[in-house]
């Protein structure tokens, strides 16, 4: 037995108890005659002590020689501590250590293995097997546990059945690109990696099992950032015989109870809103609704005049910052900088000072008077001691801009407060969107979204104004779930693939199996996926679902500890029938 307690479990009430530990050495002091150890597991640190009165001296010389993360096994007596730390669980006791096992020795760690460490992100990605001794990531993985194992519960309790799908499959020419893994017993072919299990857990539909539900990996080959990862973690559900509001009502229970359970909040609201006012009023489909500051749309009290700047925009359009009239030029100044940024692309910001005193200050006095910026404070809501931040252009681009501004502003003003929740249900969203550089349609989420009940025929004729019968699930300005009614006939998924440019060859060759089960007696069905990745680091109080991945790849895709992907050699190739070209 190597340990008969851990390290977070011992107080006053052990005191006098023989006990045995095993852990790390967090750090030790010497001061020459007695030798402090802080001994840690993942439960916590206990204090051990080594007195030359009361220790044999060859135990005392190995105890002056431990250093840190050494991994030692300890026997003693629990005592009073002297100096209490009303700080740790254990502040109130030591271990008088009677016997010292070291199991094994530790090199001096890169970084040090403390809540705040010296180490940066990329040496403790190269190190992550030490980054996850530390508190804050363990603690993030603890989380993270804790989470999936309340899914896991609410949705066998609502009568859920967890089935695993398969990981080798076939690649399909629809959303990131994939992942592919070449085949050796099948010479020049290629498995895919899934970019989501949607085919199968339909499949499962036809197949009667009614409701399923997979906490399972999920894989895209596209460019990352610091909330994306290629591979990554989705609670994916389907239910049939069900309408749109069937599962919402689901969901919904799901995210109270994972906010009550894991959060400890009550939330009873979840609002429900229009794709197209989304846009309209927040400039994205995932907006943040803890705080105000919605658009004010401004063409028809601005472009009366002859500032040219916004006569030729398509969009004009404002945002009043609460208290904003406090900003000095020089902050103002670098708001103008910051949306010219190549990440936002905005070519300039105008703004009105909203003074105390009723009366307007803008960097276009010369071409509007006080009535005219009236309306502006009117339209965008702004009241005295606000400031308006105005931005015009290209519809779809500046609506952009201003919600990353909008964003940026309510991050610096302390809005966007972790221990708020606001849910948030976006409906209706376009069933196709155009690709500009192709003029090709593609479905905006998957192929097997069913278009809004009586909308299947506009798709001959204003294929970009069909609503898709989907839906998305925000939390504090993240998609954390999203999902649709599927099609689930024959006839109507062949005319959703030939208005996405497959011909009937080209939609047998890559679909073929699932419209060949919709022959047999396919139920109504739908269902949601939530991204787990980023609803645990949500509900933790954080946006960087890194954290709380065990072992992460970095933005170009590597994982620099294990230093993949990498090379195979010539005989892997051989078997593989595969050739590089690296020309």
């Amino acid at each position: 037995m190597y340990r008969s307690h851990t390290c977070g479990e011992l107080n006053a009430s052990h005191i006098n108890t023989e006990v045995t530990l095993s852990g790390w050495v967090q750090k030790s002091r010497d001061k020459g005659f007695i030798v402090w150890v802080d001994l840690r597991d993942r439960y916590g640190i206990t204090q051990l002590v080594f007195d030359e009165e009361r220790t044999p001296k060859e135990m005392m010389d190995r105890a002056q020689k431990l250093g840190r993360e050494f991994v030692i096994q300890v026997k003693g007596t629990v005592i009073e501590r002297a100096s209490k730390n009303p700080n740790m669980a254990t502040g109130d006791i030591e271990l008088l250590v009677t016997e010292l096992t070291i199991l094994n020795e530790s090199l001096l760690p890169p970084f040090t293995i403390e809540d705040k460490t010296d180490g940066g992100e990329d040496l403790r990605m190269k190190y992550r097997y030490l980054d996850i001794r530390r508190n804050p990531v363990k603690n993030n993985l603890v989380f993270r546990h804790k989470v999936t194992q309340q899914v896991r519960n609410f949705l066998s309790n609502e009568g859920f059945i967890e089935v695993e799908t398969p990981y080798l499959i076939k690649s399909t020419p629809e959303g990131a690109r994939d992942f592919v893994v070449p085949s050796r017993m099948n010479e020049g072919q290629f498995y895919a990696l899934p970019q989501s299990p949607q085919t199968f857990k339909q499949l499962l539909m036809v197949g009667g099992m009614d409701k399923y539900f997979q906490i399972v990996k999920c894989f895209r080959d596209e460019d990352l950032r610091a909330d994306r990862q290629p591979e990554f973690t989705q609670i994916d559900c389907e239910m049939a015989f069900v309408e749109q509001e069937d599962i919402l009502n689901v969901f919904e229970g799901l995210t109270r109870h994972l906010l009550k359970e894991v959060n400890g909040v009550e939330i009873e609201k979840f609002p429900r809103m229009l794709y197209d006012d989304a846009m309209r009023l927040y400039g994205n489909d995932k907006p943040d609704i803890r705080f105000g500051m919605e658009f004010g749309e401004l063409n028809e009290v601005a472009q009366h005049k002859d500032f040219g700047v916004f006569n030729s925009a398509e969009l004009v359009v404002g945002i009043a910052v609460p208290g904003g009239n406090a900003y000095t030029r020089k902050e103002i100044d670098k708001l103008i900088d910051w949306v010219k940024r190549p990440q936002v692309g905005a070519l300039g910001m105008v703004y009105s000072r909203c003074n105390d005193d009723g009366t307007f200050k803008s960097s276009v006095d010369k071409f509007y008077d006080q009535e005219d910026l009236a309306k502006w404070a009117d339209v965008t809501g702004a009241k005295p001691g606000d400031l308006i931040c105005i931005l015009s252009g290209d519809k779809n681009k500046v609506r952009a801009q201003l919600s990353a501004l909008r964003m940026e502003l309510a991050e610096r003003l302390g809005l966007r407060k972790p221990n708020e929740f606001a849910p948030l249900w976006v409906m209706d969203f376009p069933l196709l969107e155009l690709d500009e550089e192709t003029g090709r349609y593609h479905a905006m989420h998957h192929p097997f979204t069913s278009p809004k009940p009586g909308q299947i025929e506009l798709l001959d004729t204003n294929p970009g104004d069909v609503k898709a019968n989907a839906y998305d699930l925000v939390l504090n300005g993240n998609e954390i779930g999203g999902g649709s009614i599927r099609i689930h006939d024959k006839e109507t998924q062949g005319i959703m693939l030939k208005h996405l440019g497959f011909s009937k060859e080209e939609a047998k060759a890559q679909f073929g199996f699932l419209m060949d089960a919709f022959e047999y007696g396919a139920p109504p069905h739908g269902g949601l996926a939530f991204g787990l990745d980023r609803l645990v680091a949500i509900l933790g109080g954080q946006e960087t679902i890194r954290d709380f991945i065990a072992f992460p790849k970095n933005n170009s895709g590597r994982d620099v500890m294990i230093d993949a992907p990498a090379a195979i050699d010539e005989q892997q190739l051989k078997e593989l029938n595969l050739k590089l070209d690296l020309k």
